[in-house]
């Protein structure tokens, strides 16, 4: 994901050319203790990349560490020694570093090759120059290009749904703008020889510029904006000012516009949002894992276990009482976990995806399986959390399930994992939408020298990247209702939620963009753990696949690949929404709906097309279908669920969430 928003976004990871990825605060505890003697369960392994950036990024299976271990030093320096650096290395990161001061971390390189390759290749190409010229003529030719008196705009284009545009002459600056946009489209499109990647790196930017000049975002253009000036005397204007005026001085203060203390105030962690009863029942220097209490004295034998993308504070999935997934899964009997990712800092630049699979995920799948006597635990990840949560699945798989301390396989991966989720999370990262379009080699480099800097990367640094994906929601829509009509502020769950920010080590970024994203490892199978190559299609256990019809960061037909990696019960549900309001969608929701369809083992590949338009549309919540699916792959058992646990640290939703 992964900025986010109340809207889609992301989240992020709306999906363009298959090929554009090809070339593409202080924290409170610093170093707490592990707060638990020897875990049992899954002996913690080495992740690394097939052809990893530095050879100090793997370790072999004799290198293994225990949590314990890893715990003592916030950096895991003895298990996964950060690359060295050379001399002339560090003066080619300090140059990158100093440019990308003054570029805004983009690389100034990686779009002047876009506009460059584009550029040369129209130059020599006859047709394609005779099809811009074609729709150049267009723009002032009536009834040519997008023809929307009759049947409005495009659906996807709400910046003109309200019928003040179907009149004139606010109907004809409308359709001047859209067959504007028709002739940006046909002239940033197909040119024999031009790179994939390119192309759309060049077609988004020109996008972006033709979307500052929209009617829709002009007063004087806008029927919307001028009706509301009459209706009001400029009153909306005068509302509008004081409202940016507000935005800047949040943005003075490093807080997001819009989200600054005073209008936090309605929405407390601890009390409004992240306020389902729990405690945190582990902690070590990675992750508190949160225990929640149950509501029926029995509960479902199986457990939950959630794992969060570590972009993002956990509590998206536990906001207000009705939009929280946690309180749902307590309300239907099931014993609830979840993992809190401690708020990286600049000491925590050398932690890597070994770190977060070992000293994370692994141990947390261990500690679940400790408190509740051993049984196998339903595993759900969201966003890069459901990544990691495949990766570990894989891993399971891969060592028998589960081992002890000297590497010896003890059980199988059903003992284990019952089932496995993903939430908006993608394993084949070929295809990552717009996302893409920010990530190639020059583009990586930048970010590391960025990076190589601080230490990490902030959801600050992150936030343009995402509004820009989905800029007609998050930036324009923005100008429209907030400065233009003047509509009063709303603080909401989500509002707090995107505000509350996380910062990601420098080395783990950059693992994520460079085996993930550039080179696709964990699909194409050169993604290693202890030393082994890792395959998804060695995972056994059943899986519920989740995307979103609107998702800017994992688009939904990129998490349709899932059925390509995995030869089991595939259990594959697409739902409304973006990559957050998708997900986050309790019963009730107005206007949401979704599709399921189980792939069992043995039956023939469909197409998402075909998928998509043979599997009808309910028009309800995915949230109960998941649940059901939940207790179908369970014992069907209920067991006493005692509480407070015996060893509980602090009341939910502990420090690390508070971590800013």
């Amino acid at each position: 994901m992964p900025a986010r928003s109340a809207k889609t976004s992301a989240p992020a990871s709306a999906s363009p050319s298959a090929q554009a990825s090809r070339s593409r605060g202080t924290s409170k505890t610093a170093n707490p203790p592990t707060r638990r003697a020897t875990p049992q369960g899954p002996a913690p392994v080495a992740v690394a990349a097939a052809d990893p950036p530095s050879s100090a990024e793997a370790r072999t299976p004799e290198q293994r560490v225990t949590p314990e271990a890893a715990s003592a030093s916030s950096a895991s320096s003895a298990s996964s020694a950060p690359p060295a650096w050379s001399f002339t290395d560090g003066l080619d990161r300090a140059a990158m570093a100093a440019t990308a001061r003054f570029t805004g971390n983009v690389s100034p390189a990686a779009v002047l090759l876009a506009w460059t390759d584009w550029a040369m290749h129209a130059a020599t190409a006859p047709g394609h120059q005779l099809n811009v010229f074609k729709a150049f003529a267009a723009i002032d030719k009536p009834g040519a290009g997008h023809v929307s008196n009759a049947g409005g705009p495009p659906t996807a284009d709400r910046r003109f749904h309200d019928p003040l545009w179907d009149q004139p002459p606010f109907a004809w600056w409308r359709e001047r703008f859209l067959r504007t946009q028709d002739f940006v489209d046909e002239m940033t499109g197909e040119i024999p020889g031009v790179d994939p990647h390119h192309r759309d790196v060049v077609r988004f930017m020109a996008r972006q510029w033709l979307d500052v000049f929209s009617p829709s975002n002009l007063w004087y253009l806008n029927p919307e904006v001028l009706a509301a000036i009459r209706e009001t005397q400029g009153q909306n204007l005068v509302q509008g000012a004081q409202r940016w005026w507000s935005d800047l001085r949040d943005m003075a203060a490093g807080h997001a516009p819009g989200a600054g203390p005073q209008a936090c105030k309605a929405f407390c962690v601890g009390h409004e949002i992240a306020a389902t009863p729990g405690k945190v029942v582990y902690r070590n220097a990675y992750f508190e894992l949160l225990q929640y209490a149950p509501a029926e004295p029995q509960t479902w034998r199986e457990p939950v276990l959630i794992v969060p993308s570590w972009l993002l504070k956990y509590y998206i999935l536990d906001l207000e009482a009705q939009h929280s997934l946690v309180r749902y899964l307590v309300a239907q009997g099931h014993s609830v976990f979840m993992i809190s990712w401690h708020n990286a800092g600049p000491k925590d630049r050398d932690r890597g995806l070994d770190n977060y699979l070992n000293d994370g995920l692994l141990t947390a799948l261990q500690e679940v399986r400790r408190l509740t006597g051993n049984v196998p635990v339903h595993a759900c990840g969201y966003c890069l959390g459901g990544t990691l949560l495949a990766i570990a699945a894989a891993t399971l798989a891969r060592e028998g399930g589960s081992g002890e301390s000297n590497g010896k396989a003890s059980g199988k991966a059903s003992d284990v994992l019952a089932s496995v989720t993903l939430l908006a999370a993608q394993t084949d990262f070929s295809e990552p939408g717009e996302l893409g379009l920010f990530i190639d080699a020059s583009q990586v480099a930048y970010l590391e020298a960025m990076m190589w800097r601080q230490g990490y990367i902030s959801g600050e640094q992150l936030a343009g990247t995402f509004q820009l994906l989905n800029s007609r929601d998050l930036i324009w829509s923005r100008l429209m209702g907030d400065y233009l009509l003047g509509k009063p502020a709303q603080t909401t769950d989500f509002t707090v939620w995107n505000a509350d920010t996380t910062r990601i080590p420098a080395r783990l970024h950059s693992q994520c963009l460079r085996e993930l994203y550039l080179n696709n490892a964990l699909a194409t199978g050169t993604l290693k753990v202890a030393g082994q190559p890792i395959a998804l299609s060695d995972i056994r256990v059943p899986m519920f696949v989740v995307a979103t019809e609107r998702d800017h960061i994992s688009p939904w037909r990129s998490v349709y690949k899932m059925h390509l990696l995995y030869n089991g019960d595939l259990t594959f549900a697409l739902v409304s929404g973006g990559h957050n309001v998708g997900v986050v969608c309790p019963p009730g929701h107005p206007h949401s709906h979704h599709r399921v369809a189980t792939r069992t083992v043995g039956s023939a590949y469909r197409d998402p097309d075909d998928w998509f338009a043979t599997t009808p549309a309910m028009q309800s919540s995915w949230w109960p279908a998941w649940q059901a699916w939940l207790l179908a792959q369970g014992s069907g058992k209920s067991v006493a669920a005692p509480w407070p646990p015996a060893r509980g640290l602090d009341d939910a939703p502990g420090a690390y969430v508070l971590e800013r």
